[in-house]
């Protein structure tokens, strides 16, 4: 099959959105000034200095920039410095401390119901045990751990995610990333490692009137009932046997998917391979923040295409 070409249509716009991602305009608007201070808490313990807001906005400089912690406090001083609004900075410690249990705002979706696309991948474990391995070669309990995502198709936006061990299968986690992605989802397709009967199940279980696109894998046969009362998997299984696989994928939808795959691959160029955080918890939270990152440079300008050959 002959590679496809394709013509961006609104490149000025594209190319002014490209530009703004590298721009180091930043202002506090009068809202946000006044919801950095946390609000005072009503339970036993000490009092919090710091919003979510405060933290989120930290651990967000960081991630665009690629910063350290201590790093990151510098970069916040010396912004709120030059722009003049009376805020105190969190420290690194803090930074650190309240990444734990921080609760990130979650991305917003476009037009209901969904059309979700998940991929995952795996990123890298920064510290001493990946120097160990390069250096003396040693064996390590855990180098790396998986990041799974789901991508609204209409928006191109990363709508859930999620971060396991690297043992963890693709399908476990279509779940999690359900409960992320509220509201009704009217098409799902994920590659060949979501080829289960339990993915199947849970996606129309939540979801009855939505259409599975999973590519079944090469070594797939009908279902008893294929005759009488085919499942979606028979038919996808019918539709390969009339039309091949390249056939059936443009007749299914499947080449949507493809929006995930470029998501996972911003992911890697913007954002880097690795986790610079130690604990589960502040991984958690520096996956939310860089998905957040990701969904508002996307904001910023996003390529419209057509296809020339």
């Amino acid at each position: 099959m002959p590679h496809q070409h394709h013509r961006v249509t609104n490149w000025p716009a594209y190319e002014a959105g490209l530009r703004a991602r590298g721009s180091l305009t930043v202002w506090f608007t009068a809202e946000a000034i006044k919801a950095w201070r946390a609000e005072r808490r009503t339970t036993r313990g000490g009092q919090p200095r710091y919003s979510a807001l405060a933290i989120t906005t930290a651990l967000s400089l960081r991630t665009v920039f690629h910063l350290a912690l201590r790093q990151t406090e510098g970069l916040m001083a010396c912004i709120i410095g030059l722009l003049g609004p009376d805020l105190a900075v969190p420290d690194h410690s803090t930074m650190s401390r309240r990444a734990e249990t921080l609760e990130v705002p979650r991305p917003r979706r476009g037009r209901e119901p969904v059309q979700l696309l998940v991929d995952s991948t795996g990123l890298k474990l920064c510290g001493r045990g990946e120097w160990l391995v390069r250096k003396h070669s040693t064996r390590t309990r855990r180098g790396w751990r998986k990041l799974h995502l789901a991508t609204d198709a209409d928006t191109g936006f990363i709508v859930a995610s999620a971060l396991t061990d690297k043992d963890i299968d693709d399908g476990s986690q279509v779940g999690p990333l359900f409960d992320q992605a509220e509201g009704p989802v009217a098409f799902f397709a994920g590659d060949g490692a979501y080829d289960r009967d339990d993915v199947y199940t849970g996606v129309t279980t939540r979801h009855p009137g939505a259409d599975v696109i999973i590519p079944p894998r090469s070594s797939a046969v009908p279902s008893d009932k294929a005759e009488t009362a085919p499942t979606r998997r028979d038919r996808h299984l019918q539709l390969i046997a009339e039309r091949g696989r390249m056939g059936w994928q443009k007749a299914s939808g499947y080449n949507h998917r493809a929006l995930v795959e470029s998501d996972i691959s911003r992911w890697k160029r913007v954002i880097g391979d690795g986790l610079r955080s130690q604990t589960d918890g502040r991984q958690s939270t520096e996956v939310a923040v860089a998905a957040n990152v990701l969904n508002r440079m996307l904001e910023l300008g996003r390529p419209e295409y057509v296809r020339v050959a």
